[in-house]
């Protein structure tokens, strides 16, 4: 029986190559077969990265059957994965996301979540001498997903490991680290030709704040204006993207990865609540700039109250 590996729904580059990598490493160094798979499709960037390493755009399923065999990588949060996941076989998960709990399994499990800035790095970590016998485009996977992950060590969720490996990685690959991530948040800016539905759903996560259902999304871009120029589109955008995922809000930061800032769009009352009680701003208009807001998994998400 092959073995599904696949991150979280809207995936990204870590979500995308994260589930190649431990695929690799199953199927070639644990001798279990494994196969990548997707729970959507991938972000402007995670697919500019597959076809800058030569990797094919893995298959994407709807759900999962019952018993069959998966390992969850970069979440462990049963919102983020198909409906049916506790029916499954779950073999293994490997995050570094805070615990959420919600999932159950037939067995006791392996179960690794690291407070590091990317799953890839945790997965290096987890193959110990193998870890050598990474090919080039395994290497090259694993070198975008920290440095998606960590915004180029901008985030404040990088950490000194997560470093040292991509530049090491890059060395490896004789990149110029700084040349490749540029290409890489390059191909993330490129939205235009995204509808304001899809843009907010690209890079969400559903989080609940004291009774209040929200729809987190990050946008994290090198060209702000392109996506601010679409604020009211997106926020009247907003009404129907809730009502059709069940959530009370979408909350949108628009991260500006070179000026390391975050634009929060601000439609409503509600919003603006949020933003004055969670990042202590003062809100005047229909947007607000949080100043070195770059992650949602340490800055945003801890910091919501309504």
């Amino acid at each position: 029986m092959t073995i599904k590996v696949f991150g979280h729904k809207s995936p990204d580059t870590d979500s995308t190559g994260s589930p190649l990598i431990w695929a690799w490493y199953m199927t070639e160094h644990r001798g279990q077969q494994a196969e990548a798979v997707l729970l959507g499709e991938p972000n402007t960037e995670a697919a500019f990265v597959l076809k800058k390493w030569g990797y094919e755009q893995p298959a994407i399923i709807e759900g999962v059957e019952a018993g069959e065999q998966v390992i969850i990588v970069d979440t462990n949060n049963p919102a983020e994965l198909p409906d049916a996941i506790n029916d499954a076989d779950i073999l293994q998960i490997i995050d570094h996301h805070k615990l959420t709990g919600g999932i159950e399994t037939k067995g006791p499990i392996d179960i690794t979540i690291k407070p590091l800035a990317c799953t890839a790095t945790i997965m290096h970590n987890l193959m110990g001498e193998n870890a050598a016998k990474m090919p080039e485009g395994i290497k090259g996977l694993m070198l975008s997903c920290i440095l998606s992950d960590t915004l180029e060590f901008r985030s404040p969720t990088t950490t000194e490991q997560d470093k040292a490996l991509a530049e090491d990685l890059a060395a490896d690959l004789g990149l110029d680290l700084s040349a490749y991530a540029s290409e890489m948040f390059e191909a993330k800016s490129d939205v235009s030709a995204f509808s304001d539905a899809e843009l907010l759903r690209m890079d969400s996560k559903e989080y609940p704040v004291d009774g209040t259902k929200f729809r987190v999304s990050v946008l994290e871009t090198t060209a702000p204006k392109i996506v601010l120029d679409r604020k009211d589109s997106l926020m009247e955008s907003m009404k129907a993207v809730a009502a059709e995922d069940g959530v009370d809000q979408v909350l949108l930061f628009v991260i500006d990865i070179l000026a390391e800032e975050a634009t929060l769009l601000v439609p409503n009352d509600l919003v603006k609540t949020v933003a004055e009680k969670s990042f202590g701003a003062s809100v005047s208009g229909d947007t607000v700039v949080l100043p070195g807001v770059m992650s949602r998994k340490k800055q945003i998400i801890p910091a919501l109250k309504v």
